[in-house]
């Protein structure tokens, strides 16, 4: 894959293709496909056509069948289509199948993610974790299609033979990457844990949630600091950290990378040293989109992920933001600042009491979020100072 957009550059043009193997995914698939395009236009994709079908197991060969093989192979060649794009990873040999068929570049879900990481990666730590991810998902998918690996030959003189010599070619170079790449890495994570030493005698709280539920704007209120915001999916993949002091009482806030659903394995085994803020930290701020009508799924998605970074255990203060986009149900009325409205959704959801419907925009319920953040705050405070008793000790 070369570079997929430059700003003087017409914008390329995508299909995007989803299957379900089960009623649920039946009724979601649109949901679905709405969050995929979200991701192909956070890369500068132009989505043109949607795909679906119902299925009751992939295909071995091509994912879906070949009635809709054909279909799609028809649009791409009538429209000049420059990427198919499907929601769901495919195995290397389907990969291999469909260009051959389709005869353009084919994207499948975790791709997709790891170049917006790739393309959104600022520190050295994030970029040679997201690179390293990348080579390890493609090296066994390479195609005599694939030319994005051209600019990091440079004029050395080893391009191999046309074929499959040119990707054996390819191979060595991407093993080669992976090696000095897992070096780099190393070296990085071992400068991060001293610097994580030096902070452990003081709270920390991550901010956690899925991608694009407004833990940016959050962070940007609590902390009273300038944080890149954008409504964009992985907007944050690097993490972020800021001293905060409420009522004299000092902790660390951090913002890290969004999670998602089907996210590549490749990048969370990479990203496990930025994620050391999460399995580090004392307290989790899980961010919910409350407007959004999948949030329970979404919660699950995350929580899914903490368990799986040995995070699932911590303290977790469940924050339901964007309050101000949702709509009542038919006979309801309330407002943003209706609190005993949120207060009776609480208790109908079961949350405890470190549950908080706000909006980060509006600032709605934020002075509230703030003061259950304290009190868990002090509550570890003290776990760390037992005998504490004057709070400006830093």
């Amino acid at each position: 894959m070369g570079e997929i957009l430059s700003t003087n550059v017409k914008k390329e043009k995508a299909v995007l293709v989803a299957a379900s193997f089960s009623p649920d995914d039946s009724s979601r698939i649109n949901e679905y496909l709405d969050e995929l395009e979200f991701l192909a236009e956070t890369l500068g994709l132009e989505t043109t056509r949607r795909f679906t079908q119902k299925l009751e197991r992939p295909e071995p060969r091509s994912y879906i069948g070949k009635g809709k093989v054909e279909e799609i192979k028809e649009y791409v060649r009538s429209y000049k289509i420059d990427l198919v794009i499907f929601d769901d990873d495919l195995s290397p040999s389907q990969l291999r199948n469909l260009e051959k068929i389709f005869q353009c570049r084919i994207y499948d879900r975790s791709l997709l993610i790891l170049d917006i990481f790739l393309k959104r990666a600022q520190t050295a730590q994030a970029k040679t974790q997201v690179e390293l991810a990348r080579f390890q998902y493609l090296l066994p998918r390479l195609t005599r299609m694939w030319t994005h690996l051209e600019r990091q030959r440079g004029g050395t003189g080893t391009r191999g033979g046309a074929g499959e010599k040119e990707i054996e070619t390819d191979r060595r170079i991407i093993r080669n990457q992976i090696s000095v790449l897992k070096g780099r890495l190393e070296k990085i994570n071992r400068q991060g844990v001293t610097q994580r030493k030096s902070r452990s005698k003081i709270v920390r709280v991550a901010l956690v949630g899925y991608t694009n539920v407004g833990k940016s704007t959050l962070m940007s209120l609590i902390s009273k600091s300038k944080v890149h915001v954008e409504d964009k999916l992985f907007a944050t993949v690097d993490a972020t950290v800021r001293k905060v002091v409420i009522d004299q009482i000092p902790f660390l806030l951090s913002d890290t990378v969004g999670f998602i659903r089907k996210l590549p394995h490749h990048l969370i085994e990479s990203f496990k040293s930025t994620l050391d803020e999460v399995t580090e930290s004392d307290i989790l701020l899980h961010v919910v989109d409350y407007s959004h009508p999948l949030f329970h799924e979404q919660m699950e998605v995350v929580n899914q992920t903490l368990s799986e970074l040995g995070a699932a255990n911590k303290p977790q203060i469940v924050v339901y933001n964007k309050i101000d986009l949702i709509n009542p149900e038919e006979g309801e009325e309330f407002d943003e600042n209706d609190h005993e409205y949120f207060e009776s959704k609480r208790l109908m959801n079961g949350s405890d009491k470190n549950a908080v419907y706000i909006s980060a925009t509006n600032k709605v319920n934020i002075e509230k979020l703030k003061n259950i953040i304290l009190e868990n705050v002090m509550r570890e405070h003290l776990k760390i100072y037992p005998n504490y008793l004057q709070p400006n000790i830093y």
